[in-house]
């Protein structure tokens, strides 16, 4: 039997707990980064890499994709659209060895819902280039299964956390912040979800799918805040009013949306039974992981 290989283009947070998580069941794993000194460090890990840019093409794809078995694509696009369908679309749709490829997305296709519910089916309306950038990259990769047969799943995340970017290791360096905006809320993943249902995916194909993929309690934010500081032992920061947080352009953007995020069809189509249901459930999960290391 042949030895599954995955290549990541992008090997980031997300991509490189799945990276880890296939390395340690025995399969072969490689893909990019944006430095020689990231490329290092994941080759000591055992994954071979590659250095990749919009800039820096891979030199050789046919020979770095030789084999690969799976396919994930973790590289946002730019303000000229997605790096790699314009640097690789076409040795990618010339892959015959591929059973399964992913595409991270977000969830901030669908723009503001002012709280309401969404699921896949419903319209897409970007509200910034960012989400708009994300929708074209969507049509793109989605383009590549229609016309060429790439066996292409999307996944739209919310905001993911996990160990190293939570609101505990935010609450511990300090750049915790408690904004209010009343009937604000936030969808969130934890990474070993996401993980979990990229796996369930890859054992349960189904090209020109699209999943959202969240926990099952959106949740306003200075809520999440305020938990992490009762594990932790510490006062929450003060609550500051949300016409008064200063906020850069981006978080500005990011705060001026609010929607509830729904997950039913990882669960009834993937068989997705979420680790960490809720951010009390990740959160102490990683507080207590962290007391006994």
């Amino acid at each position: 039997m042949t030895t599954p290989r995955l290549f990541i283009f992008g090997l980031g947070y997300t991509a490189g707990v799945l990276a880890r998580d296939r390395l340690a069941q025995g399969w072969r794993v490689a893909g990019t980064c944006r430095s020689a000194e990231k490329r290092a460090a994941l080759e000591a890990q055992g994954i071979e890499a590659f250095v990749f840019s919009r800039d820096t093409p891979l030199a050789d794809a046919a020979a770095a994709l030789a084999g690969v078995t799976h396919l994930l694509f973790s590289v946002p696009p730019d303000s000229r659209g997605d790096p790699v369908l314009g640097c690789h679309g076409r040795d990618i749709a010339d892959l015959i060895s591929v059973d399964w490829a992913g595409y991270l997305s977000t969830t901030g296709v669908y723009g503001n819902t002012n709280g309401e519910w969404v699921s896949e089916a419903a319209w897409l309306k970007p509200g910034n280039d960012r989400q708009r950038q994300r929708v074209e990259a969507e049509r793109g990769w989605q383009a590549l299964y229609r016309q060429r047969g790439l066996p292409l799943h999307v996944f739209r995340l919310p905001a993911i956390y996990g160990p190293g970017r939570s609101a505990l290791d935010h609450v511990r360096a300090g750049t915790a912040r408690r904004i209010d905006k009343p009937g604000q809320v936030f969808a969130r993943v934890h990474v070993e979800d996401i993980v979990g249902t990229l796996l369930a995916s890859m054992a349960r194909p189904s090209p020109g799918s699209i999943y959202n993929v969240a926990d099952d309690a959106p949740t306003p934010s200075p809520e999440v805040i305020e938990y992490a500081c009762s594990l932790l032992g510490v006062e929450p920061p003060p609550l500051i009013p949300f016409d008064q947080a200063e906020l850069s352009p981006m978080s500005a953007g990011f705060w001026s949306e609010s929607r509830r995020v729904k997950n039913d069809r990882i669960k009834t189509r993937l068989g997705v039974n979420l680790r960490y249901p809720d951010y009390r459930a990740g959160l102490e999960a990683q507080w207590k992981a962290e007391k006994n290391s």
